[in-house]
């Protein structure tokens, strides 16, 4: 294991230094994006499975009116709450965008705390609230990047905490030793494995939650004067030794200042897990250019890297959960087949029961390739066998939102508005897309984003 023994230091000073005017418009432009994508994502995430429990769990650890919930216009809830509300519902139905190599959803922990942090202090001007959320996830997406072993950890939590630590010491621009402490003590609340993965539970979107609200403890020790851990990061037992299997943390460290890594984050077209996106596109593909429909098909094969097999190469069922549907390709990519593509629509328990659904489901199946590379989703190839004998063969070298195929700017909207017209908030699209717009210029950036009536 190779790991720097000032890791948090340079996490924490490049958090510390950033900018405003010394982001490139390239940069400036993904903060927007993405923060209108989380957003929007977040709001839709009202009618994930599960988020009134989680909604009514948080009201029960008691009263207080601080900082508003995403799609649920005029409800307040004490920040921490409000945070984990918010990042349950954002990634509640694994349509967050996503950095691919890192294994990582940088956005919902982030952002989720931010909009905590905001709302429970001193009015924020929409240029600190943007340099806070590049800060934010430059460390969680290091963290990932350092790591060069297939995860065992929920990285959208584990490295989401100290992402999210990192971007509110930056929001307020803390002084250095206490945001080291707050680093520190980021550790002591990191958590999250890839059991819920494997199972396909709505465990995933709670251990988020949990990063997003435990981040704002982390800072309120520091800020009460607590010392945190020294070494959280390379430590003998820091974030490294214990979450990861295998560490090259000099390459992650080193870009550091050489760019910022929301340039690099993909978006999802579709409200599935990404390991499954590429199954997408591939059925996509070989519906228009070779017929294939559901009628003619007779059987499927997804040979793609071994992350792909191991995250979405499961089995489809009657009565599985949203969640593992998301997280399996067979059932995608026979929705696709049936419908053309995979809507937030498409996990209503009706629809997990289609027997239609299932039986093309079950002619789906995901290979492994032996790609050394344990975080690639491609090279993929798709070979489908049809009733008249033909064999179909569709090559997956990108997936779409990625920034090497990104959504266009009317494709960005065209998703906002889809996640606002899910919980009835399509109204709100264009009030919203403006203020982020033009957030940059705001002083005071929640009112602005609680104007446009897509937050409390």
């Amino acid at each position: 294991m190779s790991a720097s023994p000032d890791a948090a230091e340079r996490l924490i000073d490049h958090a510390l230094a950033l900018r405003w005017e010394g982001l490139s418009e390239v940069t400036r432009d993904a903060a927007r994006a993405f923060l209108l994508d989380t957003l929007t994502v977040g709001a839709a995430g009202r009618n994930a499975a599960h988020a009134d429990g989680v909604l009514a769990m948080a009201k029960g650890w008691g009263a207080g009116g601080e900082a508003g919930v995403l799609g649920r216009p005029g409800l307040k809830l004490p920040a921490a709450s409000a945070a984990f509300v918010n990042a349950y519902q954002i990634h509640g139905q694994e349509f967050d965008c996503v950095h691919e190599p890192a294994v990582l959803h940088p956005m919902a922990a982030v952002l989720s705390a931010l909009l905590a942090e905001m709302d429970r202090g001193e009015a924020v001007a929409g240029r600190d609230l943007l340099t806070a959320i590049v800060a934010g996830v430059d460390v969680a997406v290091t963290l990932g990047t350092a790591a060069v072993s297939s995860p065992k950890f929920f990285r959208p939590a584990i490295a989401g905490i100290f992402g999210s630590v990192a971007a509110i010491a930056k929001l307020r621009q803390m002084p250095r030793e206490q945001a080291l402490d707050a680093f520190g003590h980021a550790l002591a609340f990191a958590s999250g494995t890839m059991q819920a993965h494997v199972e396909g539970k709505p465990a995933l979107p709670v251990q988020v939650a949990n990063a997003a609200r435990n981040s704002l403890a982390a800072i309120d020790l520091a800020r009460a004067g607590m010392p945190g851990v020294s070494a959280p990061i390379a430590g003998p037992f820091g974030y490294f030794a214990m979450l990861e299997n295998e560490v090259n943390s000099a390459p992650a460290l080193a870009e550091l200042g050489q760019g910022h890594r929301i340039e690099e984050v993909s978006w999802k077209p579709w409200p599935t897990g990404r390991a499954g996106q590429g199954g997408i596109i591939a059925v996509q593909s070989l519906m228009r250019d070779s017929s294939l429909s559901p009628d003619n098909l007779s059987a499927l094969e997804y040979c793609a890297p071994p992350l792909i097999a191991r995250l979405v190469g499961r089995q489809a069922f009657a009565g599985m959960a949203p969640g593992y549907a998301r997280l399996c390709l067979p059932y995608l990519a026979a929705v696709t087949l049936l419908r053309g593509q995979v809507g937030l629509s498409d996990f209503s328990e009706q629809m997990l029961r289609d027997p239609q659904v299932l039986a093309l489901a079950k002619k789906i199946t995901v290979t492994a390739d032996g790609n050394p590379d344990q975080a690639a989703f491609v090279p993929a190839l798709a070979t489908a066998h049809t009733t008249d004998g033909r064999v179909l063969r569709e090559a997956v070298n990108k997936v779409f939102g990625s920034p090497q195929w990104p959504l266009s700017q009317a494709e960005q909207l065209g998703k906002a508005a889809d996640c606002l017209a899910f919980v009835g908030l399509r109204h709100c699209l264009e009030p919203l897309a403006e203020t982020v717009a033009e957030i940059a210029t705001t002083a005071d950036a929640a009112a602005a984003l609680r104007a446009t009536g897509v937050i409390g």
